[in-house]
């Protein structure tokens, strides 16, 4: 009979509407009508139906499930018969779960749009048929992790590539033919044949001899059908282990698959035989083609490859996507890495799991989204474990907690959440006023923003919902400008929703749902906060009138002590899911005990911990990784008088007898003891032992495994204290020797966090771990958390080093020359990586290298006969690249392999500005060696003393693409503080503007009080010591490599305090200026441009020889006689005043001249001394000097009114001005700098960010 096939869900389970059938042909031809009944079914129902809308409506407690009814299908807008498969209630009635008859579709319904099926309905058949494969059953690849070994046996699912064959053939047919062979419980079983390309295929054949399947009769139809149960089974002859074959594998006797019968058809397939033919050979070939790598790897069977090639094919084979299976309960399947979430779950509530997507209790149109962006179309619509046993009790309104390795994935909690909020009815009665009816907290701003995206992708499923991304810096005034009116759903973090109740109190009144997503971070990082919400959610729907729904949804990967109050105080009655091995034992109070002992004494302690009584009678079982340790272990025991039993792989003993045995010793009284290896424990399925002993050490994945050995005694209610002893119903004993370093790190974690009690023995032994780890990350960059922010958070997690290693960090140090005065450089950023990370070149003073060496590139690179393209490019060499007029050195880090065309795309470097790109390999051009002698130019830059805002690791991009647009590509003025190989840190670093009509430059702002005044920024006053600190690992060098690690300087007042973006400096007089009239002249305008071109502009700051020479001789003065203070001062017309940072000054002295100031004081028991001559004269007798604690004030009183354009007849770098008091007339000043207030993007939503404005007070 020819069909449709409605539905496929695998070939076990799938739905037909029969077309056209041959009368009499099968036994069933009377249960089947034509599709014109159908239509005249449809068409009268329709009419019968809308005429008598309310006369036949059910009250919703009479629905009973199982039932078949009529309800109306908001998807095909009609009425249909549906057979109601679930009830569940929601705050405006009840919904149901519904598969249509006529359609095979799944839906949910509301309890309004359901009707009573009239008679004459009900007498037609079902349109939609289930049918089965005859005789087909799935077979699957078990693995065995430990012995390296896979072999093809049978299973109770069928693999994901088996329903995806079996889905391709069913789309890609043109036609579909099916013969019933046998009816079992309302399921047809048939022989489906399919017609592609002009070619007829045979289904059931199709997918055995692609090993998706093998064949074996019904039971009681064969007397060997037991041959194959429950064993594993290879290639050889037991892959086809039954006598009865499908219609092109004609019944003939089991052999291997190199041999071959001749042909008998069986009875009722000789029609079908000749039109098959073609189609068996070419199954035949398939067959052949697809075990070949499958043979490779069997160890029993013949194979003339080696056992590399035989490696390299079963991790081939593993990885390919046409073998991916499922981990089923009651799959037959070795043991496997635990490490994977396989099908365990703890559960403090029943829960019926929903499997696939169809049956999900999720609106329709967000199930359509789901299946186009997630499972995408034509794929297994199925759903992940969590998300099977998460999203039913989601969709129904109630408080969740689910721990689970996918518990940082948002979609455990969108579609349900969505859901709930297409239901306009629950919300009737809320106040009206702004607010939303869901909050979703995240740990920081990028998994924020991450769950917002997600939801703009979902919303497109459902009617229209408003959310909001709120992200606010901390100017107050922010919070004021946010607009929650109409909004539906908000997603921010902690901190920032903080800052928005402070401003609007009522922002809760209307939230229904609140989601803690990554709740173990949440609770981690910002517990206070997280519990000062909840007090202000509970406090809020205590006020609520009427009857709301309020929900707390928590999902993480870990448990976290906190949850215990956060369930106890703040949820009603939560299904809590932990899908987590490890997880579930800390919520179900195992007790951890970890035991110091030395190797050669295991034993010993071994039968310490064995204490039993009658009174507690225990079932032990005593894990180790070893079958000699196995059998050791049972000896000792025996010996010392402690009945136990033993498993190991080489054991005669199988499973079922060893468990069998188990269970009868602890019956009669004994205490059961079993000593077995890790491989051993899924074929034994224990779940009941009250006591675990890792005689070896485990890892922490081995652990999980293991935990879930006493599953059953775990307990359902978490307790207060871990240490419960009255609560303890099952126990965790590891020996931990000399011999247990390996994995101990990850155990220690996992005790900590399980808030067990830890030995020292255990500290010191993950010390040393994490040393030894250290150093073999010494190859490995400094990591750029250490340098940027002066910490890394997590070390034992990240990937690089946090130490010094000098063949890498001081090996390619910077020249001496290139940092001249490390109090000022030149600094012309090129790459911005973030808001305080660049790459860019420090500019000489005088005349730059760089640019000397740019224009004789680009004048040589003009002659054509001078481009010579590279034919075969190699790996660290230097070559040219010219982009437009620009030429570029570049440095080839990367060649992949080369295409057809002998032309390949490499990754290069820009060797002189630090970024990276990927260009043909023709467009190289070789770069004679004159233009390779000077170093590459390109440094790294990072700006210190700031970080970003609520302990984030990661700058907001706001904030860097406001840095990136202000900064790349122009000339800037900072000190060095440190530097290390090619990185170094400034502070501060200041925009400058040169102004050649009156040969100064000027200030235009400083790049950290840039980023402190969007308030997305806050102060890290610890960072510059953090990296001295680290830098302090350089061990002390002879004087020459002194010169080119460039230790750091003392900092000047001015420059530790911050210099204000609001004044005038004057930066030197005519000789400072010399060689900046080129860098400023018209041909070298691009530096402000923002281009490419900029990095070869001309761009050369003050030069002052002369005075560098009298301050190395003032130095060397200053260090013979003692320290010299920072020094800070400021003027007006009458007086001129010094600020002498210096704290707790004692013995001190100031003498005072008409032209000449000398200061001395101690300090911590150093003698700073500054002897300063002035520029004019002043009154010595008024001038005074006042002590206090921070600081010593010098009062100068000028001899003449007006003022000094300096202070000092000579340059003093210990001296600067005091921006912060310093003042002008309106006429003195010849424009204003920075005074401007500046507007940056708002925050507050997913389009903007607040304003914020200039404040006029600053950290620095």
């Amino acid at each position: 009979m020819e069909v449709v096939v409605l539905k496929a869900e695998d070939p076990s389970c799938f739905w037909i509407a029969v077309k056209e059938c041959v009368p009499g042909h099968i036994a069933l031809a009377t249960a089947i009508v034509s599709e014109t009944v159908y239509e005249n079914l449809n068409a009268e129902m329709k009419q019968f139906y809308n005429s008598h809308k309310d006369a036949d409506k059910i009250k919703q407690e009479e629905i009973e499930k199982g039932q078949v009814y009529v309800v109306f299908s908001e998807e095909l807008q009609c009425w249909c018969r549906a057979l109601v498969e679930s009830v569940w209630c929601q705050a405006d009635g009840f919904q149901l779960g519904c598969f249509l008859v006529d359609y095979a579709k799944y839906c949910s319904v509301a309890a309004e749009n359901i009707r009573v099926l009239a008679g004459a309905f009900a007498k037609i058949p079902h349109r939609a048929k289930k049918c089965r494969l005859h005789c087909t059953k799935p077979l699957t690849l078990h693995i065995d992790y430990c012995e390296n070994t896979a072999k093809i046996g049978p299973a109770n699912r069928w693999d994901t590539a088996a329903i995806q064959h079996f889905r391709k053939l069913l789309e890609e047919a043109t036609e579909v033919k099916a013969t019933i062979q046998a009816e079992e419980d309302k399921v047809l079983e048939v022989f489906l044949f399919v017609t592609i390309r002009d070619e007829k295929i045979c289904v059931n054949d199709d997918l055995v001899a692609k090993h998706f399947a093998h064949y074996k009769e019904a039971e009681g139809t064969s007397e060997n059908s037991s041959d194959d149960s429950g064993s594993e089974v290879s290639l050889k002859a037991d892959c086809v282990p039954v006598e009865f074959v499908g219609p092109t594998f004609l019944a003939r006797p089991k052999l291997p698959f190199g041999e071959e019968m001749s042909p008998h058809p069986g009875p009722g397939l000789a029609s079908c035989n000749s039109v098959l033919q073609k189609t068996s050979q070419t199954s035949s070939t398939s067959l052949n083609d697809n075990t070949v790598p499958v043979v490779s790897m069997v160890p029993d069977l013949p194979s003339k490859e080696d056992k590399a090639v035989q490696t390299e094919r079963l991790s081939q084979f593993l990885n390919s996507n046409s073998l991916q299976t499922h981990t089923g309960e009651d799959d037959q399947q070795s043991f496997q890495n635990v490490g994977e979430e396989k099908n365990f779950v703890f559960l403090s509530k029943k829960i019926e799991p929903s499997s696939v997507l169809e049956t999900a209790p999720l609106f329709d149109g967000l199930k359509k989204e789901l299946a186009w962006n997630k499972f995408f179309v034509g794929a297994c619509l199925e759903l992940t474990f969590t998300e099977s046993y998460c999203w039913p009790p989601v969709a129904r309104g109630c408080d969740v907690v689910a721990i689970s390795h996918q518990g940082n994935d948002p979609l455990l909690y969108i579609p349900p959440v969505l859901t709930l909020l297409q239901l306009k009815s629950d919300y009737q009665t809320l106040p009206n006023m702004s607010g939303p009816l869901a909050l979703i907290l995240c740990p920081g701003w990028k998994k924020a923003q991450l769950v917002f995206d997600l939801l703009k992708t979902y919303r497109k499923g459902c009617r229209h919902l408003r959310a909001m991304l709120i992200i606010l810096g901390e100017n107050k005034g922010a919070a004021s400008q946010v607009d929650t009116r109409g909004c539906e759903v908000v997603v921010t973090t902690p901190h920032n929703l903080l800052r928005l109740l402070e401003w609007n109190t009522g922002f809760l009144r209307r939230l229904c749902h609140l989601v803690l997503d990554e709740v173990h971070v949440l609770l981690s990082g910002t517990t206070e906060q997280v519990f000062t919400i909840l007090e202000c959610y509970k406090k809020a729907t205590a006020q609520a009138q009427g009857k709301l729904p309020h929900q707390i949804i928590a999902v993480g990967t870990q448990w976290n002590k906190h949850m215990t109050p956060l369930i106890k105080e703040f949820m009603n009655d939560p299904y809590i899911v932990i899908t987590v091995i490890e997880e579930a034992a800390i919520f179900g109070n195992v007790q951890q005990v970890v035991q110091p002992c030395m190797n050669s004494n295991r034993t010993a302690e071994l039968l310490k911990t064995l204490d039993f009584t009658q009174r507690n009678l225990q079932k032990v079982l005593v894990f180790t990784d070893s079958v000699t340790d196995v059998e050791m272990i049972h000896k000792a025991l025996k010996s010392n008088s402690v009945v136990s039993l033993k498993k190991h792989k080489e054991s005669k003993c199988n499973a079922g007898c060893v468990l069998e045995k188990w269970r009868k010793m602890h019956s009669s009284g004994t205490p059961s003891v079993l000593v077995l290896t890790d491989d051993c424990l899924q074929s034994l399925g224990i779940t009941d032992a009250t006591c675990v002993i890792h005689f070896s050490f485990p890892s922490p994945a081995v652990l999980g495994q293991r935990l879930q050995s006493l599953s059953d005694n775990f307990c359902t209610g978490r307790k207060d204290s871990a240490g419960d002893q009255e609560h303890v119903k099952a126990k965790s004993v590891i020996l931990l020797t000399e011999s247990s370093s390996c994995h101990a790190p990850g155990i220690l974690r996992y005790l900590k966090h399980a808030e067990a009690e830890i030995p020292e023995e255990l500290y010191d032994l993950t010390a040393r771990v994490l040393e030894s780890e250290e150093e073999e990350k010494f190859s490995r960059p400094l990591c750029a958390s250490l340098k940027t922010l002066g910490i890394c958070r997590n070390r034992t997690e990240c990937p690089d080093r946090h130490q010094i290693n000098l063949a890498i960090d001081t090996a390619q140090n910077m020249a001496a020359e290139m940092i001249e005065t490390p109090e000022r450089v030149a600094i012309l950023p090129l790459l911005i990586v973030h808001a305080t990370n660049y790459f860019g070149r420090i500019v000489k003073k005088q005349k730059d290298q760089y640019t000397v060496l740019a224009k004789e590139m680009t004048d040589y690179f003009k002659v054509p006969g001078h481009r010579i393209s590279v034919n075969t490019v190699e790996k660290s060499v230097f070559y040219g690249l010219c982009e437009g007029a620009v030429c570029h050195r570049v440095q080839v880090i990367e060649t992949p392999a080369k295409d057809e065309e002998n032309v390949c795309k490499v990754t290069i470097k820009y060797i002189d500005e630090g970024r990276t790109s990927q260009v043909k390999s023709d467009q190289l051009l070789h770069l004679p060696a004159k233009f390779q002698n000077l170093p590459p130019q390109a440094v790294e830059i990072i700006v210190c003393r700031v970080k970003p805002i609520d302990n984030e690791v990661e700058w907001n991009p706001k904030v860097t693409d406001y840095i990136n647009h202000k900064i790349k590509g122009k000339l800037h003025h900072a000190k060095v503080v440190q530097t290390l190989g090619k990185t170094v840190w400034v502070d501060p670093m200041v925009g400058v503007t040169y102004l050649p009509t009156m040969k100064m430059w000027i200030n235009e702002y400083n790049i950290r009080s840039e980023i402190l005044s969007m308030a997305l920024g806050t102060d890290n006053p610890e960072h510059v010591g953090e990296i001295q600190k680290l830098c302090t690992q350089i061990p002390v060098l002879d004087c020459a490599e002194k010169l080119e690690h460039l230790p750091a300087k003392p900092e000047t007042a001015v420059e530790k305090s911050g210099t204000s973006v609001k004044a005038l400096l004057v930066r030197s007089t005519e000789e400072d200026t010399a060689g900046l009239e080129e860098a400023s002249s018209p041909q070298d305008t691009s530096i402000q441009e923002n281009s490419a071109e900029s990095c070869n502009s001309s761009v050369t700051p003050p030069s002052n020889d002369a005075v560098q020479t009298k301050e190395a001789e003032d130095s060397t003065v200053h260090q013979q006689k003692g320290c010299h203070p920072p020094i800070k001062w400021f003027q007006d017309n009458m007086t001129v005043t010094l600020k002498v940072q210096i704290l707790n000054a004692t013995d001190s002295k100031c003498e005072f001249s008409r032209e000449k100031v000398a200061f001395s004081a101690y300090s911590e028991g150093k003698l700073y001394v500054a002897d300063l001559e002035l520029c004019q004269s002043v009154i010595a007798e008024k001038s005074t000097c006042v002590i206090k604690d921070t600081e010593a004030v010098i009062l100068l009183v000028k001899e003449r009114k007006g003022a000094w354009c300096k202070l000092l007849k000579n340059k003093n770098i210990h001296v600067s001005l005091d921006f912060e008091h310093w003042e002008e007339s309106e006429d003195e000043r010849p424009f204003t700098v920075g005074s401007a207030k500046r507007s940056y993007p708002p925050a507050g939503s997913e389009e903007r960010f607040e304003s914020s404005e200039d404040s006029d007070t600053e950290s620095d």
